[in-house]
């Protein structure tokens, strides 16, 4: 065995990197205005700077804002902000990572009346989904007694992309902040 914080018989270390920049997107769809500074303290936090987004009126949405943050950072951000964010419990909004050589991508959806949805997604846009929540889906189906193209759907996030595609379609023209310092 070799000393201690090796490996192997070569003595072998152990490298321990940082982990892979990857960017994205943050879409938050409607947002009341109270909640605006609290989002921008939040964002705050995880980089450590000051944030100030471009909120602009969500016209579906009447008392609500929307902005979008286009950022660079660690792997992993999107799940930070996603957590971030998620104590807001009126805000609608997605945020997405793109795959780095060690990560997927994904998309993280979150509305008030459906929470948070998940999905791994592939280098073309497509939702990515592992053959175990197949799996799941087609078991849920059979004790539910509902189709199993309906449980499929959810696994998809078709639900939360019928909910947020108004939203998008109103937020397009809408202005882009960057944000270099995630994570």
């Amino acid at each position: 065995m070799g000393r201690p914080g090796t490996f192997g018989t070569g003595g072998e270390r152990l490298v321990v990197t940082k982990p892979p920049l990857t960017r994205g997107v943050l879409f938050v769809h409607s947002c009341p205005r109270a909640y605006c500074p609290h989002v921008e303290w939040a964002l705050a936090g995880l980089v450590g700077d000051r944030v100030s987004l471009d909120w602009t009126a969500q016209p579906i949405a009447k008392g609500t804002v929307r902005a979008e943050l286009s950022w660079a950072g660690p792997a992993g951000t999107a799940a930070a902000v996603a957590s971030a964010l998620r104590s807001f419990p009126e805000l609608r909004f997605e945020i997405t990572e793109e795959a780095t050589g060690h990560s997927e991508g994904e998309r993280i959806s979150v509305t008030p009346t459906l929470g948070v949805h998940r999905a791994m997604i592939g280098l073309n846009g497509d939702v990515l989904v592992s053959e175990d929540r197949i799996r799941q889906a087609i078991v849920r189906s059979a004790l539910n007694g509902e189709p199993v193209e309906d449980e499929l759907a959810l696994v998809l996030g078709e639900p939360w992309d019928d909910e947020l595609e108004p939203f998008r379609v109103a937020g397009d023209g809408a202005p882009v902040r960057w944000l270099h310092r995630v994570g």
